[in-house]
């Protein structure tokens, strides 16, 4: 979680400018740049220290105007001065409380994939043109898709179950539309951030069914493993 900073920001763009020119399409939004990534229709809580990131919280509720995530590349949260990767999400705060010392707790959830445009300077808080990174239409029948990537979180989570790992309660993968059932995946997928931008970054959600799902047979096999040892 972001916390108190070091140093001033900086008035340079801390992230590397997209060599796209900025088109019709783009807009200015506040970015919160973190070392997580954050899907479509996920629920992001934050709970925020940095004086920059306040301004930003303090911005979008009074314009009540979204605010992307992007994945910090090199660098870390806190401070600034870090590299970020260029496709993120928009998020929109649902809840927010304030607490007496002026820190936010927040409660955001992802709505759409953005392309950052260009980077601009970080004062008041890190800011970019962004544009809609729109989906593909599948290229193929998606059903075998859905149906392997809702087997694989089921052995995946009963699995984490018997280690006594962390595993969300109830169905998995409800979704029936492609695009959903695809988002879903990723969000409930136990992946790390790369490869969580990994399927953040692709365009068609029945390739990102099937790269969730060779994820999760590499988790099947890890955990099958810890459980014979």
């Amino acid at each position: 979680m972001p916390d108190e900073p070091s140093a001033e920001p900086s008035d340079e763009p801390s992230g590397e400018p997209s060599d796209e020119p900025s088109d019709a399409t783009g807009r200015e939004v506040p970015m919160f740049p973190l070392g997580s990534v954050l899907f479509p229709r996920a629920v992001l809580p934050l709970h925020v220290f940095e004086p920059r990131y306040r301004a930003l919280v303090a911005h979008c509720l009074t314009a009540e105007v979204p605010f992307g995530v992007v994945l910090i590349e090199r660098g870390h949260e806190v401070g600034g001065g870090d590299t970020r990767f260029p496709v993120g999400t928009l998020a929109r705060i649902v809840q927010a409380a304030e607490t007496p010392d002026g820190r936010w707790a927040v409660v955001a959830v992802g709505t759409e994939r953005v392309r950052v445009v260009e980077w601009l300077p970080d004062r008041p808080f890190p800011r970019a043109v962004v544009a809609p990174r729109p989906e593909r239409p599948p290229a193929r029948d998606a059903a075998a898709a859905v149906a392997s990537a809702r087997a694989a979180l089921v052995r995946v989570h009963a699995l984490r179950a018997e280690l006594g790992l962390p595993a969300p309660p109830g169905d998995v993968l409800v979704g029936t539309d492609v695009a959903e059932a695809a988002w879903e995946a990723s969000i409930l997928a136990p992946v790390g951030p790369l490869d969580a931008y990994a399927l953040l970054d692709l365009d068609d959600p029945v390739d990102r069914l099937e790269r969730v799902t060779a994820l999760l047979e590499d988790e099947i096999a890890v955990l099958q493993f810890r459980l014979s040892g």
